[in-house]
């Protein structure tokens, strides 16, 4: 891939998981491209691998809870 990835747009409340339907906090693009987004507790669970393969992980899990700056937007 070349260039610049646009900037990743924050989650709202229509953002749902793709694996239990409940809020997303976590958006993985991945090549394609492509995206998944996760709740919290799915994150953790496919976090390992997830890291191996996604292009950027947008993680807002820090809303949860309510301390600020401690969402962060990792890329590779």
């Amino acid at each position: 891939m070349t260039g610049a990835m646009a900037p990743t747009k924050p989650l709202t409340a229509h953002d749902l998981c793709d694996r239990c339907g409940a809020p997303a906090y976590v958006r993985v693009i991945l090549p394609g491209p492509s995206e998944l987004l996760f709740c919290a507790h799915h994150n953790r669970q496919h976090a390992p691998a997830l890291a191996k393969v996604a292009l950027e992980i947008h993680d807002e899990t820090g809303r949860l809870t309510g301390k600020p700056g401690a969402s962060a937007a990792t890329g590779r």
